[in-house]
């Protein structure tokens, strides 16, 4: 299979500012996967939250990566797992693609002559219950240094009700949860943003007023690059996957309601988006090992599957279940460990921390769903 990986600028990550927004090269014909994973060391005074910034991995990519380390006090010299190989979401390479189940954005800039394509990708928080974030495509109209923030009057009664009035207007500065740069979205009603925090700590989860909210650097980078009038893909795909070398990776994230929450998933849905995924390709699937990996959805690439020879001989009965064939329960997939690293953990970055807010629109009923996951580090304003 003539495949080629994802060939990483410079061979390493780039950092921008203090945080390590990945930016890889987009070689022809290569399968859809970048990135490796990468244990570091945490330091006495880290929390799995720096660690997480530094990286720029979100809450839930840490979290479940590292689900034996205590959040708050991982200890001086754990091994920290940062999550850093990923499959890249189906749909257009170009502008702004946001997967809300994966609470990441990626963005595809136009490469000029001679240039070669390349991702850039940056953990984000999205929506939290009522406040769902919006699917579908848009663009970006505007955008806003230092802006000033207008609540909407949702927002202002909601902080009524619980004894925290908001100020109809919140000027720029540290107690403006929209951060020091915002993109306007071309979504009505409403008003919706692409947009920093004054609570990093909150970054990669479903806790904002329907916004996406990116950390203070990763913003200042997202904003320096973005042209207005760049489309914006809004999407709910939590199951991916990819071919490598002939063998079938599968990343599961955890299933979203309309509101674009967790929720118990569906394994005969998710089942059935595998297959989609698919689409005319032939596998020989692991099928108990493919359901874990969507009953857990870990997020990362987990092998799950073998590429199908056609050019082997065989019967009608097995060419007729070539498509996702189930792997003989005789001869289970092998444990596969992706490619590690081991890397010192850099200065931690410094910046407020209280939680922010953005927009709103009010959302419809949600379905029967069960929420999933902590609650955040600290309440919303």
């Amino acid at each position: 299979m003539n495949q080629r990986r994802l060939i990483p600028l410079a061979l390493a990550l780039l950092f921008y500012a203090s945080a390590g927004a990945t930016q890889y090269e987009l070689a022809p014909d290569a399968p859809p996967v970048y990135g490796a994973d990468q244990y570091v060391k945490a330091a006495y005074e880290d929390t799995l939250l720096d660690i997480a910034r530094r990286y720029s991995v979100g809450y839930e990519e840490i979290r479940r990566a590292n689900p034996k380390l205590d959040l708050w006090i991982p200890g001086a010299g754990a091994d920290v797992l940062v999550p850093g190989r990923r499959i890249l979401p189906p749909g257009p390479r170009e502008g702004i693609v946001v997967n809300l189940p994966e609470h990441r954005l990626y963005y595809y800039p136009r490469a000029k002559k001679h240039e070669k394509p390349i991702v850039i990708t940056f953990p984000v928080s999205v929506g939290k219950m009522d406040w769902r974030t919006p699917l579908g495509q848009t663009q970006i109209i505007s955008k806003l240094t230092l802006p000033s923030w207008h609540p909407p009057p949702s927002v202002l009664q909601e902080h009524a009700e619980r004894g925290d009035p908001l100020p109809k207007v919140v000027p720029p500065g540290p107690d403006n949860p929209l951060g020091d740069y915002a993109m306007r979205l071309a979504i009505h009603p409403g008003d919706y943003l692409i947009h920093g925090t004054n609570n990093p700590q909150a970054v990669g989860m479903a806790v904002t007023h329907g916004c996406i909210r990116l950390y203070p650097e990763d913003i200042e980078s997202l904003f320096k690059m973005v042209p207005v009038g760049t489309k914006v893909w809004l999407i709910n795909e939590p199951v991916k996957v990819a071919y490598v070398d002939g063998e079938l990776l599968l990343e599961a994230h955890p299933q979203i309601d309309a509101e674009g929450q967790p929720m118990e998933p569906d394994l005969d849905m998710l089942s059935l988006r595998l297959d989609h995924a698919l689409g005319s390709s032939t596998a020989a699937i692991n099928w108990d090992l493919a359901r874990e990996t969507l009953q857990s959805a870990l997020g990362m690439p987990t092998l799950v599957g073998l590429e199908a020879d056609l050019e082997a001989p065989q019967d009608s009965a097995q060419a007729g279940a070539a498509k996702s064939a189930p792997a003989a329960a005789s001869t289970p997939m092998p444990a596969r460990i992706p490619p590690t690293t081991t890397l010192p953990a850099p200065p931690a970055p410094s910046g407020p921390v209280p939680e922010g807010a953005a927009a709103a629109m009010p959302a419809p009923d949600p379905p029967k769903a069960t929420p999933a996951g902590p609650a955040p580090p600290d309440p919303q304003p």
